[in-house]
């Protein structure tokens, strides 16, 4: 299935697919609210406000699998996140990216490799995914790397020249 066509849900329970933002350089992020590395909602936040005028979105994931870190209900997610980290990028349901429940997303996502060639299951929150206008997974950032990596900025750049 193309990663394009896969149905979501907002976070507000809207029904939505990847098409919706076909054209556009997306950095797909499995995301948490009571994470060590919940900070980086800021670098996201600065990527998708540097970056949105020109084809690009940061689309957050929400994910209580990693030591059930993300267990707010989708109302207390969309509050923490707009009021503590000014996220104005789009929210998706809470879903799971690893195991037998893995959203259809993550089975396509977690397909690619990352940096150094290993693909498999996302090992934390705030793994990130670029993803060209045309569908393909260009580039895997593990959690680690942080939004505003020069490696994650130069793949931003190189998609929205593409």
């Amino acid at each position: 299935m193309a990663l394009f066509d896969i149905p979501v849900q907002t976070l507000q329970g809207d029904d939505s697919s990847l098409g919706a933002y076909a054209g556009k350089t997306l950095l797909v992020v499995n995301v948490a609210s009571k994470c060590g590395l919940t900070p980086q909602y800021e670098g996201l936040e600065r990527l998708q406000q540097t970056y949105g005028d020109r084809g690009f979105t940061v689309l957050g994931f929400p994910c209580n699998q990693f030591m059930g870190q993300e267990p707010g209900t989708h109302e207390e997610i969309q509050q923490f996140c707009s009021t503590t980290y000014g996220v104005s990028f789009p929210l998706f349901e809470k879903i799971d990216v690893n195991g037998e429940d893995r959203h259809p997303i993550y089975e396509e996502l977690t397909a690619a490799p990352d940096a150094d060639g290993n693909a498999g299951d996302i090992t934390w929150n705030f793994e990130k995914f670029l993803v060209s206008g045309t569908g393909e997974v260009v580039g895997r950032f593990r959690p680690q790397v942080e939004p505003e990596d020069p490696a994650v900025i130069d793949a931003i750049e190189a998609s929205l020249t593409a």
